[in-house]
C-alpha cells in the first residue's frame, strides 16, 4: 500500500473554492481536485472533526460576507455563485447562520465601513 500525501485543511477549502468557481462544489469534485479517492477525503476530514458539507457551508458564507460588502451584486446572483438554487434558499440559509438577513447584514457591514472610514479621516486631520 503506498503512502497518500493528505490535503490540509486550507488545500481542502482552496479546492471548495475552485469548484464553486466551476459550479462542480461536491465531495467528488472537492476529492478530485485533492487527488485523492473521495472515500479518503471523507475519513481524513472526519479525523479533523469536520466533513465536507461543513466546510463546504463555512466556505459559501465566508464568500457571500465578502461579496454582499465589497461588492453591488445582487443576491440573486450571489446565490448562483454560490450554488444555491434561487436567492430565497440562500437567505434562508445565511439568516439560519448568520442570524441576520443578507440585506440587513450588507447595511450594517456598510455603515461599519464607512464610519470606520470617517474616523481615519478625523485622525488624519488630528495628526496631519
Amino acid at each position: 500500500m503506498r503512502a497518500v500525501r493528505l490535503p490540509s485543511s486550507r488545500a481542502v477549502r482552496a479546492a471548495i473554492v475552485a469548484s464553486l468557481r466551476h459550479g462542480d462544489a461536491t465531495l467528488d469534485g472537492t476529492a478530485r481536485a485533492c487527488k485523492i479517492s473521495t472515500r479518503t477525503l471523507q475519513r481524513h476530514l472526519g479525523r479533523m472533526g469536520t466533513s465536507h458539507s461543513a466546510m463546504l457551508a463555512e466556505v459559501r458564507l465566508n464568500i457571500a460576507c465578502r461579496l454582499l460588502v465589497d461588492s453591488s451584486k445582487r443576491l440573486s446572483d450571489i446565490a448562483r455563485f454560490l450554488g444555491y438554487t434561487n436567492a430565497s434558499s440562500f437567505s434562508r440559509t445565511f439568516l439560519r447562520l448568520m442570524k441576520v438577513q443578507p440585506v440587513v447584514y450588507r447595511q450594517q457591514q456598510l455603515a461599519r465601513k464607512r464610519e470606520r472610514q470617517a474616523n481615519r479621516r478625523r485622525t488624519c486631520a488630528i495628526d496631519c
